[in-house]
């Protein structure tokens, strides 16, 4: 993918300057843009200038009127205001163009219309690195499971992605350590393959895998896999919608599943724990009305306990060799855009982020809401910070923050020291 001119449009401009200014997952935000533009909206989220009655009518086609739409903006306002006045998009855009990136927008022919079904949970834009071209959903397979990957499990996302690749189809995942790492790697060995003059050629796809990170492009996590990364973005690409020097969090990964499923015609799930980021993926696939598949293991392993579990409580479809995963994805790969958005995916963002609780794996952060993850999440533990640099770090308002603040020093997530916070081991 060419990177664009560091001197950009208004549209890109502004839709850099949202990605730092909102996280993944403000559904207000998104509706906003839809509906008056992308530099409209950021004159209006920034609090630059006020929403008009005109403007709130046509807001409210997308989000909703009555009370409830003065709340939310009201929310949205004090939410997005510790942002605000810290935005710097032209330098962002130059930091990713130095480094052969860019800012791929809406406004883009090369935008993937697949995003489309995630509706009002779209992303604003799409940050990347490397020199491939995204396919369509329809000739994209998303190969997911656990970190805690098994020799059994290595094995199986290896046939997978290199019968995914050499069948002309991308592998699209999460580069993380486990089986997103080994179907990466077995994509960019079949790729290797596939080039001319090897015995086995074929007629790979554009690109052979996609790596969508929760973090800034501009530094690789996990940095165990700078090199693999490297790799994929040498053969295909990096993808992020959070700007450069965004931390991955918890919260940023599991909104970063969502896109996961959107890009792709179908996830298969090879390896996964009673709760994990796979079965979040799955989870958001299946409300995007994509086909879910997933592979079986022994009984007695921890690492097909979630698998078994989607199996028995959700309508996926049982992988047992590599040709099934791809009889998952749609009949017609030069389709456009993905298999269509289901009646559920409206739904989806909230109930896939709820992952299911398991008394063996319990975590201090169960049960948490949305505020007050990213507030833990955004608490230092070796040192502490003043409120202000939190309300910046979390994207939420100050009354907020010491809301949950408080909140979290209840359940002991959250110290006080003299007037500064740090997490606690909970």
């Amino acid at each position: 993918m060419t990177a664009p001119h560091p001197r950009p449009d208004g549209a890109r401009l502004a839709r850099a300057a949202l990605t730092r200014l909102v996280e993944p997952g403000d559904e207000l935000a998104v509706q906003t843009v839809a509906a008056l533009g992308p530099e409209r909206a950021l004159a209006l989220l920034t609090g630059r200038d006020r929403l008009q009655p005109a403007e709130r009518d046509l807001l409210s086609d997308h989000a909703g009127s009555g009370p409830a739409l003065g709340r939310r903006w009201s929310a949205g306002l004090a939410r997005w205001a510790p942002r605000a006045e810290r935005l710097d998009p032209a330098r962002d855009l130059v930091a990713l163009h130095r480094i052969g990136g860019g800012l791929l927008i809406p406004e883009d022919d090369a935008w993937p219309a697949a995003l489309h079904d995630l509706g009002a949970a779209a992303p604003l834009g799409l940050w990347f690195r490397g020199a491939g071209t995204l396919p369509a959903a329809a000739r994209a397979l998303a190969v997911v499971g656990s970190r805690e990957a098994t020799a059994y499990g290595r094995q199986v996302t290896s046939a997978v992605a290199s019968r995914a690749v050499r069948a002309g189809a991308c592998v699209v995942s999460g580069g993380a350590y486990g089986i997103d790492g080994a179907a990466h790697r077995a994509a960019l060995d079949a790729a290797r393959d596939l080039r001319p003059g090897h015995a086995d050629a074929g007629a790979p796809g554009p690109v052979p895998t996609v790596a969508v990170l929760a973090g800034g492009l501009d530094r690789f996590y996990p940095a165990g896999h700078e090199d693999m990364l490297r790799a994929v973005m040498e053969a295909g690409l990096l993808l992020s919608e959070m700007p450069p020097g965004a931390s991955p969090t918890r919260y940023r990964f599991l909104h970063r599943n969502r896109l996961i499923a959107a890009l792709s015609g179908a996830v298969v799930v090879v390896e996964a724990r009673w709760r994990s980021g796979a079965q979040n993926t799955a989870g958001h696939a299946l409300a995007l009305g994509r086909e879910v598949g997933v592979v079986p293991g022994p009984i007695t392993s921890p690492s097909s306990a979630g698998c078994h579990r989607l199996l028995q409580e959700a309508p996926v479809r049982l992988v047992a060799d590599p040709a099934q995963a791809l009889d998952l994805l749609p009949p017609d790969r030069g389709a456009g855009g993905g298999p269509g958005r289901s009646d559920a995916v409206a739904d989806a963002p909230a109930a896939a982020l709820a992952e299911p609780a398991h008394e063996s794996t319990a975590r201090p952060t169960d049960g948490l809401s949305v505020e007050e993850l990213l507030v833990c999440e955004a608490l230092p533990v070796r040192r502490a910070v003043d409120v202000d640099a939190l309300t910046v770090s979390a994207g939420l308002s100050l009354p907020t923050v010491l809301a949950v603040l408080t909140r979290l020093a209840r359940r002991g997530l959250a110290e006080r020291v003299d007037d500064r916070w740090r997490r606690t081991a909970g």
